[in-house]
């Protein structure tokens, strides 16, 4: 006696076919009922005579297709022929044996109009009494792979993205295939036990549409920042301390298309011609990317994540970066248009003091940023948002840095603000304050606010043009007004050290007095810096013009004995 297997939304089910006809569709008087909006109301017949089956289209809406190929004439089923009818599967077998071999699932690409030839989802064996973590690592990560390489077979996303399928369907489309073939998995008995199939199924989503197992790192709130040393290591920084997880992908391709997944939105790319680049997240979470043949370690992804919101100042003095007394002194530079610059080493928090210290500008101007990749996230009303190109695949058509500071010039800016200077966009940069842009803001890279006037010189000889160091040094002079000097400390916490005016010029040296500045006083327990965030007693030399500016502000801000919280007043 001939046997009907069917695969329905993951359900198996096994029924005999004496002789007779059959008629499958989604209307209830069929013997065979497939409750689906792509399935006809009558949709084929299966007609069993003398032990033979013979399978006939009744002009369905979308067709009936037997092993990939819609059928146009009558066919003959066999074990070997699998129909697909919608999201259904069926085969007609001699015998129980044979029709237990349709367990799982049968590869077939999305959409129903050209499924693939059949094939079986069948999970690897794994060893079951293997109990170390690294072996269920390893299985986890098998049953993953091979789950993922099943999605591929049933979704052409590719086809989808080119039918005009937005990113919300097609996470919806995964999704549900995903759930599919899960459930087609544990109802066969071959999910190994202590993988949860919700988790599975999270985990196969990420990976196939998202950034794979970084996602529940990019969620943790702990984490500020991600670094991923090829497939088996991946590190993070939790309050300023290094630490291995136990994330890990399956093997280089998978970091390599999370990069791509990356950089591609971004117009960007990264291959063997072009083997690093840098990017951004949408939330505005920097991303760096360095692959084979320069990166000896496997592909290498270095994320330094931003807060899901705005840090405040309140935030910076809870976490003992600065004191109030400070903030105000920085919310009244910004006020008076002082140019400004933030500087620090790799990873001490400039962007994010630079974010904040922008929060300062009034909401009636004209904001213009530049950067390398778009980071800042401002909140005033007016913003015109800058970003750099590299060169495409031919070399050509690079905007840098420097490019956008000049055409920004042009744009009537009431502030420039560029991310970051690291070239010779620092002579464009020192013009620009020199020249009615004040209240402009920056970055640089400088182990002290001494240090950032030797960078700025050599930052400016870089733009090529050959100045005389009396000149450079007299344009730095004129043109910065404050540096802001951040550090992340021994004990991972991040600070500011140094608040200083630039004074002028005496001779061929610059002149600088620090207004407030850290002092260290100890280390406590877990090796924790003990220190002291106060005025170094020197008065800003404009503090004098404040009243005829319409500003109150007390000298108790500036007197290292006080310890008054003091609050601008704005006079009406």
């Amino acid at each position: 006696m001939l046997q009907l297997t069917t695969l329905v939304d993951g359900v198996r089910e096994v029924r005999g076919l004496s002789d007779g006809t059959y008629i499958i569709g989604r209307g209830a008087a069929c013997r065979i009922v497939l409750p689906f909006p792509e399935v006809s109301e009558r949709h084929a017949v299966i007609t069993v005579r003398d032990g033979q089956a013979i399978l006939e289209d009744l002009h369905s809406a979308n067709g009936t297709y037997v092993n990939g190929e819609e059928i146009v004439s009558q066919v003959v089923l066999d074990g070997s022929k699998v129909v697909q009818i919608g999201e259904s599967m069926l085969r007609v077998c001699d015998d129980e044996g044979a029709a237990g071999r349709t367990d799982g699932a049968h590869a077939m690409q999305d959409g129903g109009t050209e499924p693939a030839a059949a094939e079986e989802v069948e999970l690897q064996e794994t060893d079951a009494t293997a109990q170390v973590s690294g072996a269920e690592r390893e299985m986890r990560r098998s049953v993953q792979r091979q789950i993922a390489g099943e999605l591929l077979k049933r979704m052409d996303m590719k086809r989808l993205t080119l039918d005009g399928v937005d990113r919300e369907g097609l996470e919806d489309t995964a999704r549900a295939k995903i759930r599919q073939i899960i459930r087609e998995v544990v109802s066969n008995g071959r999910l190994p036990d202590g993988i949860d199939p919700v988790r599975l199924e999270e985990d196969v989503f990420n990976e196939a549409l998202r950034l794979g197992p970084l996602e529940d790192l990019l969620a943790d709130e702990t984490v500020s920042e991600i670094m991923v040393n090829g497939p088996e290591k991946v590190y993070v920084e939790r309050r300023g301390k290094l630490e291995l997880t136990d994330c890990q992908f399956s093997d280089d391709a998978s970091v390599h298309a999370i990069i791509e997944r990356i950089v591609s939105p971004l117009g960007r790319r990264i291959d063997e011609s072009s083997p690093y680049v840098d990017a951004r997240l949408p939330d505005g979470s920097r991303v760096n990317a360095i692959i084979a043949p320069l990166s000896l370690s496997g592909p290498v992804v270095t994320i330094r994540k931003f807060a899901s919101k705005a840090l405040t100042a309140a935030d910076f003095i809870r976490f003992g970066t600065w004191t109030h007394n400070a903030a105000e002194f920085m919310r009244l530079c910004v006020l008076l248009r002082k140019n400004i610059i933030v500087a620090g080493g790799t990873g001490s928090g400039k962007t994010t003091l630079l974010n904040l210290l922008s929060g300062f500008i009034p909401h009636s101007e004209r904001i213009i940023t530049v950067e390398d990749a778009a980071e800042l996230r401002l909140q005033q009303p007016h913003v015109v948002r800058l970003e750099a190109r590299p060169a495409n695949i031919e070399g050509k058509g690079a905007v840098t840095i420097r490019d956008l500071v000049r055409n920004c010039l042009r744009m009537r800016p009431d502030r420039i603000i560029v991310g970051e200077c690291r070239g010779g966009e620092a002579l464009d940069m020192l013009q620009a304050m020199n020249t009615g842009h004040d209240g402009s803001l920056t970055t640089v890279h400088a182990n002290s606010p001494r240090d950032v006037i030797s960078r700025l010189e050599t930052m400016v000889l870089m733009s090529g043009m050959e100045l005389p160091s009396a000149a450079i040094r007299e344009q730095i002079a004129s043109a910065v007004d404050v540096i802001i000097h951040e550090s992340r400390l021994s004990d991972g916490s991040r600070k500011v050290v140094a608040i200083s005016e630039v004074t002028g010029l005496e001779g061929s040296q610059i002149v600088m007095q620090d207004i407030f500045a850290f002092r260290q006083t100890g280390v406590g327990a877990n090796g924790r810096i003990l220190g002291e965030f106060k005025p170094t007693g020197a008065m800003p030399t404009w503090y004098d013009q404040l009243a005829g500016r319409g500003i109150h502000c007390d000298a108790a801000m500036f007197d290292p004995d006080s310890s008054a919280a003091v609050t601008l007043r704005l006079m009406k």
